[in-house]
């Protein structure tokens, strides 16, 4: 026995380094739930997170997994003040608002509903704290929080900037801004979205979706190929316009049309949409190569629709930041995105003409670049088409603007069958070469 006394002496010094590690382990998701209000010259909110996403702190317990409240009790303005405060910052008419005071705080289990409404949250962060014998689970309770800063008015523009990523590796926040007329703006984000206004003006709303416009633009590898295979047979003033135009009026009608709730809400729309984004590449990087057709416009058109659809899942999580200009902010990510494909195309074109100029044939390379991007959409396709057929397909859940996009495409497809076909039967009487030659001297002079 006396071999086994020195890990005895040793076991509660091990209990304690696992209990230090436990306090500063980092979860893997915290929810976060924030209520918010301007109250005459103080602006109050109210925080809730999981007690264990406070990881500087030794859970004192009175039993297996218990929570010692009244030990635990006088920590947790500190607390507060270290974990909460400092990371939720306000800003009245665009300046920042100083730290706010931790005005109280509260433990709660998760089945808690005072955070329905402000009022009912400052009425139970206010009220006592559970008694240990109610044998609250330490790591299923939930830590509240009241800040308050002074402002100037309640009727100021208020915006938030909420830095709550530091509690856990992923963070969902879930924040419901009380207007003073009564009305209410709930949002709901991962990880630090910026500067949220909490009532944005048509202005603030405007400016923030052009940027995310043109930050998509830049950020989707797929519409920016599929500008690419547009381009590389059309360089000159006149036929681009009118093809990027086409493309931007279509993809406008299916995004607005999807954010009023005229597309399929069923989870396989969005892999079907990716995959026919993937096979619109496909289609046009193989026409570059075998010869683009004069009306490349309505191939815009057609493909176009089909990408407004993907532009608009984009939009899914950010349209909340549109307060109450939804028209405004869909339109504002329109000119993001033509604003976005506008700088594409000043970088891209001038680059190809002094690729083509100085480093390989025109013909040659746009032959071999348009292999490249159908090599990487054919790819792409499968992939997708593989998430597509993981789903059970309900076609009668398609919504009108689904069925004008799959007439508009079907068309576009078969006028260029039809032009194909005739160019077969016409006056080159079948013959195979001169078609080619056909073709070849349309892909030349586009405007012919």
């Amino acid at each position: 026995m006396s071999h086994i006394r020195p890990f005895l002496l040793l076991l509660p010094l091990a209990l304690a380094a696992v209990d230090s590690l436990r306090a500063h382990e980092i979860p893997a998701e915290v929810a976060a739930r924030l209520l918010a209000r301007a109250d005459g010259e103080t602006f109050r909110v109210m925080v809730r997170v999981p007690l264990r996403s406070m990881r500087d702190v030794d859970v004192p317990e009175f039993g297996p997994g218990y929570l010692d409240v009244e030990r635990l009790s006088p920590q947790l303005p500190g607390l507060a003040a270290q974990w909460i405060a400092p990371f939720v910052r306000i800003r009245e008419d665009g300046s920042p608002l100083p730290t706010p005071r931790v005005a109280a705080t509260q433990v709660s289990l998760p089945s808690d509903r005072s955070l329905e409404s402000l009022d009912r949250a400052l009425l139970h962060v206010a009220g006592q704290k559970p008694a240990n014998a109610e044998n609250l689970v330490w790591d299923q309770v939930m830590f509240d929080v009241l800040l308050e800063y002074p402002v100037r008015s309640a009727d100021s523009d208020f915006s938030v900037r909420l830095g709550l990523v530091h509690l856990a590796a992923r963070v969902v926040t879930a924040l419901t801004y009380e207007l003073p007329g009564g009305s209410t703006r709930a949002y709901q984000f991962t990880g630090d979205p910026g500067v949220v206004p909490l009532d944005p003006s048509w202005f603030q709303a405007a400016w923030r979706f052009v940027r995310l416009g043109f930050e998509h633009i830049l950020d989707g590898p797929d519409h920016l190929l599929f500008l690419c295979c547009l381009v590389i047979p059309l360089r000159r003033l006149r036929p681009l316009v009118l093809i990027v135009s086409a493309f931007t009026l279509a993809h406008s009608v299916t995004l607005i049309a999807s954010a009023a709730g005229f597309a399929p809400d069923a989870l396989w729309f969005p892999p079907l949409v990716e995959t026919l984004i993937a096979v619109s590449i496909l289609y046009m990087a193989i026409e570059n190569i075998a010869g683009p057709t004069r009306r490349r416009w309505a191939f815009a058109v057609g493909f176009g629709l089909v990408h407004g659809f993907g532009f608009s899942f984009a939009l899914r999580e950010t349209l909340q930041f549109a307060g109450s200009h939804l028209l405004t902010s869909l339109l504002a990510f329109n000119v993001g995105v033509e604003l976005g494909q506008v700088f594409v195309l000043l970088l891209l074109v001038p680059a190809l003409a002094l690729l083509f100029r100085h480093v390989v044939a025109e013909k040659v390379g746009a032959i071999i670049l348009s292999a490249l991007a159908a090599h990487q959409a054919w790819h792409w396709s499968l992939e997708r088409a593989e998430v597509f057929g993981m789903f059970d397909v309900d076609w009668t859940r398609l919504g009108w603007a689904s069925w004008w996009v799959a007439g508009a495409v079907a068309a576009a497809m078969g006028a260029a069958f039809w032009r194909w076909s005739r160019s077969r039967v016409s006056g080159d009487g079948g013959d195979a070469a001169a078609t080619w030659r056909r073709r070849i001297a349309v892909r030349a002079d586009p405007d012919s």
